[in-house]
């Protein structure tokens, strides 16, 4: 697939259109996806950070579609995906839509929806329908959307291609994370529309393959889990040796998740910083 342009609009359904972010980096990968999506009217989907020559890029890709913007919906408020949504309504006029804001001091607070959106709740987007999926993990308020024409889910950070999330604690959840992804069994989902990355052509291989490898690494979680306690800084050098070091601080995140969900199941016990196996 060529390399996306930022700004420029492309089509990944018959009704629905991606626009790459200006915001490359580490936690990025290329860039955050803003969606556009609908029939007579659009909804966008992740307006990304706040940069005025995106949120221009949103506009023209809607004018260009000859389709107005009615409706601005978050899959969940880090600030590589919702900040720009207040630009966007004030161009607009949009509605606001989407989860309510954890109190864990990495979200964006400026974010207010004027509907609150929650599991099983469907979005209206110029006659075409978005299911509301709740899938936290990532973070606590974390939605995907399913675009019940096209069979296709809007992921978030739920799922990205060509990598893993990241699962930070407080808000974030390895229980919750494993449960939302054996959720989405239950729907009939034909390709995935993620946050970061490409679109997604085997969803349901995607879940198989990211369940087994989080697993995988709560074994190795386990084992590292032996003699004396020791702290989460010492333990990601042994946990995570498969992974450049420069990558430690942030894997740290997801292996506090791992520890937390290993205490939840009674298998590992934490005193003040410090993991041991149970006694």
């Amino acid at each position: 697939m060529a390399a996306l342009i930022p700004g420029q609009p492309t089509a990944i359904a018959t009704n629905a259109w991606r626009v790459l972010g200006r915001n490359p980096g580490m936690m990025t990968g290329p860039g955050t996806n803003s969606y556009l999506v609908g029939g007579r009217a659009l909804t966008v989907i992740d307006p990304g950070p706040t940069d005025p020559e995106h949120t221009q890029a949103l506009l023209a890709a809607a004018e260009g579609l000859g389709r107005p913007i009615e409706r601005i919906i978050v899959t969940h408020t880090h600030r590589d995906h919702s900040p720009g949504a207040h630009d966007l309504a004030a161009a607009t006029g949009a509605v606001l839509e989407g989860p309510w804001v954890p109190d864990d001091g990495l979200q964006d607070t400026t974010w207010e929806p004027e509907r609150e959106l929650k599991d099983g709740d469907t979005v209206d987007c110029g006659g075409l329908t978005l299911e509301v999926i709740a899938t936290p993990g990532h973070v606590g308020n974390h939605l995907c959307y399913l675009l019940k024409e096209e069979a296709l889910l809007f992921t978030g950070d739920h799922l990205i291609q060509g990598s893993t999330v990241v699962i930070a604690p407080p808000s974030g959840s390895m229980s919750a994370y494993l449960s939302s992804l054996d959720k989405l069994r239950q729907w009939d989902i034909k390709r995935m529309a993620p946050g970061h990355g490409d679109v997604i052509d085997e969803p349901l291989a995607l879940v198989d393959h990211t369940i087994k490898h989080r697993l995988e690494r709560e074994k190795k979680v386990f084992a590292a889990l032996t003699g004396d306690a020791t702290s989460v800084p010492d333990l990601v050098k042994r946990v995570y040796d498969d992974v450049p070091e420069f990558l430690h601080g942030v894997a740290c995140l997801s292996l506090e998740a791992h520890l937390i969900k290993l205490h939840e199941d009674g298998r590992a016990h934490r005193q003040d910083d410090l993991w041991r196996l149970p006694s």
